[in-house]
């Protein structure tokens, strides 16, 4: 009889998850490890936390490698991927995932430069990303680009335009990539997490994160395991007819 199959496996897939020292970007990277992928975990600043993330990797027997630089700038993103190739071969998986401060103002509030912060994160980083790792992808016919994005664009959340409207074009980009790499056997997925709290929102007042929870149908908050696990998904064999899509991760907050 055949061996049972384990499914969702990324056995010798090379995964590149920027800003993924810490918060939701360190599950990522350590579930995307254990699913098989040689892990390159991606740190701007925070190089000792990057590397704490690989060494954990390392001693549960995964394969992880730091790489330290601005996912925003073009001349870093070639410098990195150039690293990658030279250490694990070329990138099979690319999560975008790095997200700068995120000011809530209202409207008249706002300066375009932190309007510009916002696109460069979520929509140039992401174009300068695949720019550089396409034409590989495309000669193996093989590929998986994933978007983490946010419920607050399904949810159009006041005083957060600046956010919201960048996170539309991610997931707009997204969507048109999707259908002209699809020839190429790359497919290109977002996943919109809920409010997940992670370290940045340690000093979030109780009430607001009372107030959140009463609005999630599930009653509980989603964990970063959650977020993770769809990207996992999105990232194996199992889901290669699947393309264009935004798995909405937020206990049904959001109905799409």
């Amino acid at each position: 009889m055949p061996a049972l199959h384990s499914p969702f496996r990324l056995d010798g897939r090379v995964a590149w998850i920027t800003g993924s020292s810490r918060g939701l970007g360190r599950i990522i990277a350590e579930t995307l490890a254990a699913a098989g992928a040689r892990t390159v975990v991606n740190c701007f600043a925070s190089r000792d936390q990057g590397q704490a993330v690989v060494d954990g990797i390392l001693a549960k027997g995964g394969e992880a490698m730091l790489v330290a630089g601005d996912a925003m700038d073009e001349a870093e993103v070639n410098r990195m991927a150039g690293e990658i190739e030279a250490a694990f071969g070329p990138v099979d998986i690319v999560v975008a995932n790095a997200t700068p401060f995120q000011p809530m103002k209202m409207l008249e509030d706002y300066s375009w430069e932190e309007y510009q912060s916002m696109v460069d994160a979520f929509i140039k980083s992401p174009y300068l990303l695949a720019k550089r790792l396409l034409p590989s992808m495309k000669a193996r016919r093989q590929g998986r680009i994933i978007n983490i994005t946010s419920e607050v664009f399904h949810a159009g959340m006041p005083q957060f335009s600046a956010y919201v409207a960048a996170k539309g074009g991610q997931i707009g980009w997204s969507r048109s990539m999707a259908n002209e790499l699809a020839p190429h056997g790359i497919t290109v997925n977002t996943v919109a997490p809920g409010w997940i709290p992670v370290e940045r929102h340690d000093d979030v007042p109780e009430a607001d994160k009372a107030a959140y929870l009463a609005t999630v149908p599930m009653r509980r908050w989603g964990k970063p395991a959650d977020i993770a696990n769809a990207v996992n998904f999105f990232a194996a064999d199992e889901a290669s007819f699947v393309t264009g899509q935004t798995l909405i991760v937020n206990g049904g907050r959001t109905l799409w």
